[in-house]
């Protein structure tokens, strides 16, 4: 092995692995208000692992742009979310959030997010 393939390895050996995803901060939330519209956003945000305050600031750009309605129920809020939303980027924006979430929930998540009433 030569000798910058062997320091090659050695890097990857121990820098760590980049921690990336297919899905921004935004499409976590939105799937955890999905699968669970009476989540409390401090179990949202250890569930995306990011603070309670920047679910706030997505919940709130979410519901700006139309794609999640807050109904307050008592003390706590629900989230009722309107799948035929277009997504935002020119290169998806002829899909839905449906169909984003049509991907990524199971089929038993699909089917009670649509009995719930979710548009």
């Amino acid at each position: 092995m030569s000798r910058a393939a062997a320091d090659k390895r050695s890097e990857a050996e121990v820098a760590p692995s980049r921690n990336w995803t297919f899905l921004s901060n935004h499409g976590h939330v939105l799937v955890c208000l999905a699968q669970n519209p009476d989540a409390r956003l401090r179990d949202v945000a250890q569930a995306v692992g990011i603070t309670e305050r920047a679910v706030q600031k997505i919940v709130s750009d979410l519901e700006e742009a139309g794609v999640v309605e807050r109904e307050r129920e008592g003390r706590r809020n629900r989230y009722r979310l309107h799948l035929e939303r277009p997504l935002r980027h020119p290169i998806e924006s002829h899909r839905t959030v449906g169909a984003l979430l049509g991907m990524v929930l199971d089929r038993a998540e699909l089917r009670r997010l649509a009995a719930t009433g979710a548009e």
